[in-house]
């Protein structure tokens, strides 16, 4: 999720950014901050999608900076929409962290925002562990 209003008036994203996923059974952790463990193995396909606190501000998701290595996500559009959303599959089990970064496109500003902050995969078995 991203306050739009927010980030705009502040220049600042990482304020304005809360990250959720739906993998809490294996292990993520950091719920509605900008800095999310998502448990992965091998073959996981990830979704990334984004939602607007302020519905009237458009905002989409621009681009991932992963290790493509690990994850080469891929921009679709929902079928007869214009909203874009992103999927990549995990291609290799973890054995430490691997950080990614998010950009957004807010508003009419051509240039993304991107969070200084990284949100990581990590293996299921070290998803509660400190990133080192």
């Amino acid at each position: 999720m991203v306050d739009p209003v927010a980030a705009l008036a502040s220049g600042n994203l990482d304020e304005n950014l809360y990250l959720y996923d739906t993998n809490r059974t294996s292990g993520s952790t950091g719920f509605g901050t900008t800095e999310l463990r998502t448990g992965v193995r091998k073959g996981d396909v990830l979704l990334w999608n984004v939602i607007p606190l302020e519905c009237e501000t458009f905002v989409a998701l621009a681009g991932i900076d992963i290790d493509r290595r690990v994850a080469d996500p891929v921009q679709k559009v929902y079928p007869g929409t214009d909203i874009v959303f992103w999927t990549a599959t995990v291609k290799r089990d973890l054995v430490k962290p691997v950080s990614y970064r998010l950009s957004f496109l807010l508003g009419g500003v051509a240039e993304p925002y991107t969070a200084d902050a990284s949100s990581f995969l990590v293996g299921a078995a070290q998803a509660k562990e400190p990133v080192k």
